[in-house]
């Protein structure tokens, strides 16, 4: 059942994974003269020890979890009631050092995730997707993000937070375009301490686990530089989503963020009010990996803590080996923080 109906809660994913096949996919929609430079690697040097994707999540030809539309909504979106998948395809783009190539494999997975996911395929609107920008020229993400602004279904811009820390002005292009058409902009950890990005910590990990618990640095890391850079008072219409970096964290970094504000202010005037209501007003948080205390009323207090009827967003990193259910990764809510997380902070986004 898909149509809203007293009998379900609605749902909206914010985090939902298109996967190539193989790198022909990709390949159709990359200048020939990238070709002998690009292959699909996923995490190079930080790969999971075991499986990265569900095992159950295998395409019935047997192909890559997430690479076939139709049989993502037979798996994921129908039996849970999903009313919209937010998609985000994850390119790697930002580990590349070529600056024009990183652009064109930007632009090759718009093109894929136009036609393949966002096309046919797509009729009833149910997915819905994000322009994928490569931070290494600012100026053409920019354009891209011009160019795809007015699709019907694209609802976000997609940054991959390995990138250095986004407020930073000569990001100032691509935070001036999503103020511009009034699209958030994404942020992800993929590619932290791969091909030109640093680590999300002061050193390479020598372990996935190791890098891959402290990717959460990174989301943190950019939020601070948004607000210490002032990016939410030059652009008024910037709203930011930390996807997939944990959220849990939030009530103690803010904690320290106003703290130092009060007694540093001056060094930033550009940042007129309290961190904290930047991130109510303009920043959302995606609620997967969920954290789990062995108490459950540990968790409630920590989403009292974070605002989370506010600023939080239910994600299931679909196909991923860390999926969160949306039937099981939160203890029982109050309905209506639960029809917050689940459903109004999305609907009020990404204005579906």
């Amino acid at each position: 059942m898909t149509a809203h109906s007293p009998e379900r809660q609605p749902i909206i994913d914010c985090d939902v994974h298109p996967n190539l096949g193989s790198p022909a996919a990709i390949q159709r929609y990359l200048p020939a003269r990238w070709h002998k430079h690009y292959f699909y690697t996923g995490r190079p040097y930080y790969n999971h020890p075991n499986h990265v994707l569900r095992l159950d999540a295998v395409t019935p030809d047997g192909g890559v979890p997430g690479s076939d539309p139709a049989f993502l909504r037979e798996h994921h979106l129908e039996p849970y009631g999903i009313d919209y998948a937010i998609l985000l395809p994850l390119s790697y783009c930002s580990l590349w050092p070529n600056p024009d190539m990183a652009a064109d494999l930007a632009h090759a997975f718009n093109e894929w995730q136009a036609e393949v996911w966002l096309g046919a395929s797509n009729q009833d609107g149910r997915c819905k997707g994000s322009i994928v920008v490569a931070p290494q020229d600012p100026l053409k993400a920019a354009a891209e993000i011009d160019l795809w602004a007015n699709h019907p279904h694209m609802v976000q811009v997609f940054l991959e937070s390995g990138a250095n820390n986004v407020g930073r002005r000569e990001y100032r292009p691509i935070l001036e375009a999503c103020n511009r058409h009034g699209l958030p902009l994404a942020l992800h950890p993929t590619s932290e301490a791969l091909g030109v990005n640093t680590p999300a910590s002061h050193s390479s990990p020598t372990t996935y686990m190791e890098w891959s618990v402290g990717l959460t640095l990174s989301i943190q890391s950019h939020l601070i530089s948004l607000i210490t850079e002032g990016a939410f008072e030059r652009y008024p219409r910037l709203r930011v989503v930390l996807v997939e970096g944990g959220a849990q964290w939030l009530p103690a970094l803010l904690w320290r963020l106003d703290a130092s504000w009060k007694g540093l202010r001056d060094e930033v005037p550009w940042v007129k009010k309290l961190p904290s209501e930047y991130v109510r007003d303009r920043v959302r948080l995606t609620s997967q990996p969920l954290n789990s205390p062995a108490k459950t009323e540990h968790v409630l207090m920590n989403l009292e803590m974070m605002n989370a009827s506010e600023v939080l967003m239910f994600a299931s990193d679909y196909p991923h080996w860390d999926f969160d259910s949306p039937t099981q990764a939160f203890p029982r809510l109050p309905d209506d923080m639960r029809r917050r997380i689940f459903y109004e902070n999305a609907k009020s986004l990404y204005n579906l």
